[in-house]
């Protein structure tokens, strides 16, 4: 009698929240600051590296948000016959797994693809020092939005703004940086920054420190390029290797049994 009371019970929740009767994303747009301080501070990064700059990260961490509350209803339901403190525990796990499930994989997609996004900076780079040596920075950072890696043009469009809005100080190079924390993005932007103060005298002085800093950072992105390239290979050999001797392995052994046999 148990489980059919459960079943009903479920039926009932899903038909309400189809109709609208119960509106959970009512309930998470009532409580969207409370729910928000569950944030992750680089969910919005790792929505950018994966979906690009029109992705709505806030979507979807409340579909994050959603899927975890149906999840601990229905688990509340299957133990609301005999509920006692430690289901309740229980429920408040499984709900939190199905929250954080989303983040880890995401996370886990950005660390298997961090080198080639860790490239794009460099890239993006040397395209901008071009511009720079023709207009100043903020000019520069405008004109290459158009062809700026699509991770970067929200960030851009920002510190741009920043920019424009009369803030001269280094904070938008900054907001930039760790919004979008990879190799050497903290220090680029100092550079970048410094090179937009510099007078025009100096100029040329401060875009050749620049020009280096690219190129180093061109070299690490290719030297890690190619460093995956063969641990992969060495990865592949040593399988194949391992899989040859296990297959000669077992040729022996059935040699040997069939040598006993006779």
């Amino acid at each position: 009698m148990q489980i059919e009371i459960i079943i009903i019970a479920i039926i009932i929740f899903l038909i309400m929240t189809v109709g609208g009767q119960i509106s959970i994303n009512q309930l998470i747009n009532d409580n969207q600051m409370l729910f928000m301080k569950l944030k992750e501070s680089d969910w919005d990064f790792y929505i950018r590296a994966r979906y690009g700059s029109n992705a709505n990260s806030d979507v979807m961490f409340n579909k994050r948000i959603k899927n975890a509350l149906i999840v601990m209803v229905l688990a509340f339901f299957f133990f609301i016959r005999d509920i006692n403190a430690v289901k309740v525990l229980l429920i408040l796990v499984v709900g939190y797994f199905i929250f954080k499930m989303p983040y880890n994989n995401i996370k886990k997609y950005y660390k298997s693809h961090i080198h080639q996004i860790d490239a794009m900076l460099p890239h993006y780079l040397k395209s901008l020092e071009i511009l720079i040596q023709h207009y100043t920075v903020p000019v520069a950072i405008g004109k290459s939005m158009s062809d700026a890696p699509d991770i970067f043009k929200e960030g851009l469009q920002t510190m741009i703004d920043s920019i424009n809005a009369g803030d001269d100080s280094i904070e938008p190079y900054m907001a930039f940086a760790r919004e979008y924390p990879v190799r050497d993005s903290m220090r680029m932007m100092r550079l970048l920054y410094r090179l937009s103060l510099g007078r025009q005298e100096r100029k040329q002085e401060q875009l050749l420190t620049f020009s280096r800093s690219i190129s180093s950072l061109q070299q690490k992105a290719r030297e890690t390029k190619y460093k995956n390239r063969l641990e992969k290979m060495e990865g592949k050999t040593m399988s194949m290797l391992i899989t040859t001797g296990i297959g000669v392995m077992v040729l022996l052994v059935l040699a040997v049994v069939q040598l006993m046999g006779i």
